[in-house]
């Protein structure tokens, strides 16, 4: 024989307890603020184009190439000649070498100039550099 509980079914289901659930809340949300990890912004106030559908890498130590729309190029928060990139980099990345080489270029910069850096850079012996750009 079945025995029957003294409760109706409508009391079981209000005694669910939330502590539980809770607790894996909490845990998780501090194990998410402990493993974020921040960008480096390359010290210069840029306006980046648009694009959909980017990848998104963040790895410590990444080398942040700015250029602004006047043509000047800034490496680490460093003003620098557009000749002087490729020893730069190949400094920077040879301290570092699983540190990414992201461009951030303006809107308004010429595209002339974004290939001579890029240029620079592959002459570096960085073949992966990317370009940073916003998502709007």
């Amino acid at each position: 024989m079945r025995r029957r509980s003294s409760r109706s079914s409508t009391e079981q289901a209000a005694d669910i307890d939330m502590t539980p659930m809770l607790d894996i809340v909490f845990i998780m949300l501090i194990f998410f603020i402990v493993t974020t990890s921040f960008v480096k912004e390359s010290g210069i106030e840029i306006n980046r184009p648009s694009a959909d559908g980017t990848a998104t890498r963040t790895e410590n130590a990444n080398i942040i190439v700015g250029i602004k729309p006047n043509g000047e190029v800034w490496i680490d928060k460093q003003l620098v000649d557009i000749r002087s990139v490729r020893a730069n980099i190949a400094r920077l990345h040879a301290e570092n070498p699983l540190g990414a080489v992201i461009v951030a270029a303006d809107k308004e910069s010429k595209t002339k100039t974004l290939i001579q850096v890029m240029d620079q850079i592959r002459l570096a012996g960085v073949m992966n550099a990317s370009i940073a750009t916003d998502t709007d």
